[in-house]
């Protein structure tokens, strides 16, 4: 009967990962040894040890150069995502060698980007000067595909999507209304529908805006798309180029009634989604860490629950 065989002491080096990347990238050992300064010699031993380390063959060798195996393929990939880490940790490990304590990471989608949290988020982080805040804009759909991921510590999203498996609490109401040009709209507060915008030209936000996600989702409900005479990055221009007379939009109630000028008609919408929650979430009861579990109950204190 055959012994098993040991279990290799060799451990992975992060530099072997490095030499195999840059192997890799530049086509053969000898190129991928000279761009990180190490002899031919010294590249070959490491990258035998590494396989043998893993019990597979990762590069296949010829005149030509070298030829990633499927073995191969996935540890560039798993390399890739650990040489992300290591440079995510020397920032984080920089900021607190600079006295900062942590960075709590939040996406939410435009309308907390825009209208709900900046005033919130300028008195926590002067009230906490230890604490930085990496914020994102996503669709409620991705930023819960997010925090399911564990890319960020909290999450503001709208309740027409699911959250199962997060803790959610109750944030704002936040309304979605129809902006149009005064000049030939109705004077009436009567709910706009709104498929009858559908035929009119948009000014929007960037299609990657979490807004823009959910009205293009809503028009391809009615089988229909959305045309934009122009896409711009705040809803301040937005409104401004609606009073222009260029097209309608649809923005977060709060924006309207911040921006609403004598050019522009202000509609509901009547549409079951066009009002709807935010949500506060997080992956357990708490955020993990001190700033996080800080901003998260800042947050929940502010809430309109």
């Amino acid at each position: 009967m055959t012994a098993p065989r040991a279990a290799p002491t060799y451990r992975i080096d992060p530099f072997d990962l490095r030499l195999f990347a840059a192997v890799v990238e530049h086509g053969s050992i000898t190129a991928g040894a000279r761009h990180i300064h190490l002899s031919l010699a010294a590249a070959s031993t490491r990258l035998q040890q590494l396989e043998h380390a893993l019990g597979a063959t990762l590069l296949r060798r010829s005149k030509q150069g070298v030829r990633t195996t499927d073995a191969g393929r996935t540890l560039l990939l798993h390399a890739a995502r650990l040489q992300r880490g290591m440079e995510a940790l020397h920032a984080d490990m920089a900021a607190h060698a600079h006295g900062v304590r942590s960075t709590v990471r939040v996406i939410c989608n435009t309308a907390a980007m825009t209208e709900h949290l900046p005033g919130l988020l300028g008195r926590f982080l002067v009230e906490h000067p230890d604490i930085d805040v990496d914020l994102r804009e996503l669709s409620s759909l991705d930023a819960l595909l997010g925090m399911r991921q564990e890319q960020a510590d909290i999450g503001i999203v709208s309740d027409h999507v699911g959250t199962e498996g997060l803790a959610t609490r109750v944030f704002r109401e936040d309304r979605l209304v129809a902006v149009l040009p005064r000049q030939g709209a109705r004077a009436t507060r009567r709910p706009l529908p709104f498929v009858d915008l559908l035929d009119r030209p948009f000014v929007g936000l960037p299609v990657e805006s979490g807004l823009s996600r959910l009205l293009h989702d809503q028009a391809l409900q009615h089988g229909r798309g959305l045309h934009h005479r122009v896409r711009v990055r705040g809803l301040d221009a937005v409104m401004q180029l609606v009073g222009e007379g260029v097209g309608v939009a649809v923005v977060p109630q709060a924006t309207a009634l911040r921006l609403a000028n004598e050019r522009v008609v202000v509609r509901p919408l009547g549409d079951a989604w066009a009002t709807r929650r935010l949500l506060l979430c997080t992956a357990g009861d708490a955020p993990p860490g001190a700033g996080a579990a800080a901003l998260h109950a800042f947050l929940a204190r502010h809430s309109e629950a």
